[in-house]
């Protein structure tokens, strides 16, 4: 016994009680996507139809669920928002226009709080879709649109807590909004702009343009410099390699701190006759100025390399980076 007086489930209860649960939601969901039929498609065309926003509403777990879909549905390019029912009696109705489709969001389609927003919403003139577990609940009836949520069992044992039925509602949602995502032709830069602060953002809008170091921050040299001469440019601009480059600036090849090692372990070479022309790797891997900074680690991965030139379409040397600026970006 706890200490509580309760009992203690063994480890292998937890387990099973844990399947148990999946088993009951994956079922719910089998269930849903038996329905995503000819109501689903008005819903979508609705949405699609509409000049404003879709407004999402729901109460107690059901405005939980309201508020994610709303969150997808805005950041998959369809503009929404979440208001609480109860404060939209209290004044926040005015937060909805009559350009707005109401998605609303209760399992039994009795939620009072929401009926009472009905009268309100049906004189305004906003098309309502509503997502009920009851196809002959009152909201339901009143709605434009009825998109059923109902599931076989809750995964509650009490069948008290929501826990299957919301399961299925969030999935219906995410259905709704990839499917308006599909139709608007919603693309990863257009998600990207909605998250600019996130890492997705990052990696999705940050260039090469954006973090390479240009101008005279650029190590280079010309091809009749000495391995001596590499060595002092490398120092003073630390990307841990250097450009050999022709009079137009047009890149011949290229040297590293790796290459600089296996020079100096060649008795052979000598650190102020040898030509950097006649060490160097004369076919190195560049990018250009206007790829993804993602691309720009994808390379470096691949290559197992540490850092990159950029150029143009003539061969001119216009940029250069490494790792640690992909790091400082935060793009690896």
């Amino acid at each position: 016994m706890a200490a509580n007086g309760t009992q203690t489930a063994r480890a292998p209860e937890f387990a099973a009680s844990g399947r148990r649960v999946i088993e009951i939601e994956t079922r719910g969901l089998e269930a849903i996507a038996a329905r995503i039929d000819g109501a689903f498609s008005a819903a979508c065309r609705l949405v699609l139809a509409g000049a404003g926003r879709v407004v999402c509403t729901g109460m107690g777990k059901s405005g939980h669920i309201a508020r994610k879909i709303a969150a997808t549905l805005a950041s998959t390019g369809t503009p929404a928002f979440y208001v609480h029912p109860g404060e939209a009696g209290h004044g926040d109705l005015g937060m909805i226009t009559d350009a707005d489709v109401v998605l609303a969001l209760s399992y039994s389609g009795e939620s009072d709080e929401i009926l009472m927003l009905l009268p309100v919403l049906k004189r305004q003139g906003n098309a309502l879709i509503a997502m009920t577990g009851r196809a002959r609940s009152t909201l339901a009836r009143e709605a434009d649109v009825h998109l059923d949520v109902s599931v076989p069992e809750e995964a509650c044992p009490l069948d008290l807590a929501p826990t299957a039925s919301t399961t299925a509602t969030l999935a219906m949602g995410d259905a709704l909004a990839v499917a308006l995502l599909e139709a608007r032709g919603f693309t990863a830069d257009d998600f990207a702009r909605s998250h600019p602060a996130g890492t997705l953002g990052r990696r999705l809008l940050l260039h090469i343009a954006d973090v390479m170091h240009t101008g005279d921050d650029i190590p280079r040299v010309a091809e009749n410099a000495s391995l001596g001469d590499v060595l002092l440019e490398m120092s003073r601009k630390r990307l841990g390699m250097t450009a050999v480059v022709d009079a137009d600036d047009r890149l011949l090849g290229l040297f590293t701190d790796g290459d600089l090692r296996r020079a100096l372990a060649d008795e052979g070479v000598d650190v102020h006759a040898t030509r950097i022309v006649d060490v160097m790797t004369r076919t190195p891997i560049t990018i250009g100025s206007d790829a993804l900074a993602v691309e720009a680690a994808r390379l470096m991965e691949t290559h197992k390399i540490n850092a990159l030139l950029v150029v143009d379409g003539a061969r001119r040397v216009v940029g250069a980076l490494n790792i640690h600026d992909l790091l400082r970006a935060r793009v690896v």
